[in-house]
């Protein structure tokens, strides 16, 4: 069995620069359509998704801790569902953790993507193992410890037992991932208020209206934005790839 040094030198080790992942622009299409394939397909969304509702309900508990709240705990549900309770004695405060749901997903994609292309994706990938095991402080039911678990032993086995290359391989193809998943939760958005209105109460967008008096439609349009914005992020590191094979 290692020691606990060698257990800590070789985690701090993936907070180092590494070299940059040599990725054609056929390997980059290949991790675009592998992304597609976790975050469209129902059997694959299935799964994958509780991903992406765990790092959703991990923004609104990150912006509920950055604005003075008092974080109560996180649920995550097998049914894509999650949901972070706070406390706080301004509506302002509360508006703010509301919103940093939808977002944060596409921009914590964008990040890995950026990471994996630049040398740090094992840096992003520790970064979320630690993220995640912090976040068990707060879970509160079964299948919030059972989703968590999961993520927490993809990202030690990626940092502890592959090489530095094939994790900014994995960052990318998770970024994206991430990404694809943030633009399939805001059409499930906006088809709640614009089909399935009796969900309403299901909607960060609605009850940030009900917190604000802010039109929903605003505040879709500020997660369409952010979501934009990240894929635009993302996108230019790519563009240089694609020049480059071209």
């Amino acid at each position: 069995m290692d020691s606990p040094a060698s257990f800590w030198n070789t985690f701090s080790a993936a907070f180092t620069h590494t070299n940059v992942p040599n990725i054609t622009w056929a390997e980059l299409l290949l991790s675009l359509a592998a992304a597609v394939v976790l975050s469209i397909p129902r059997r694959s969304w299935r799964y994958f998704g509780l991903l992406a509702t765990a790092t959703h309900e991990l923004g609104h508990a990150f912006a509920a801790l950055t604005s003075g709240q008092r974080l109560s705990g996180i649920r995550l549900r097998l049914d894509h569902s999650g949901t972070t309770s706070a406390y706080s004695r301004s509506r302002l405060a509360a508006a703010w953790s509301c919103f940093w749901g939808y977002p944060v997903p596409a921009l914590a994609g964008a990040a890995f993507v950026w990471s994996g292309l630049n040398g740090w994706g094992p840096a992003a990938v520790a970064a979320s193992a630690l993220v995640l095991t912090a976040s068990l402080l707060f879970l509160r039911n079964l299948a919030g410890f059972a989703i968590t678990g999961a993520a927490i032993a993809a990202t030690g086995a990626l940092t502890f037992l592959a090489p530095p290359t094939a994790v900014g391989h994995a960052a990318v193809i998770f970024g994206l991932a991430l990404l694809v998943a943030a633009v399939r939760d805001l059409v499930k958005l906006t088809q709640v208020h614009l089909r399935h209105r009796d969900r309403l109460n299901t909607s960060d967008a609605y009850l940030l209206y009900r917190a604000t008096s802010v039109p929903t439609g605003i505040w879709i349009a500020l997660f369409t934005l952010l979501v934009a914005g990240s894929w635009l992020v993302a996108w230019q590191p790519i563009v240089e790839i694609l020049r480059q094979g071209a």
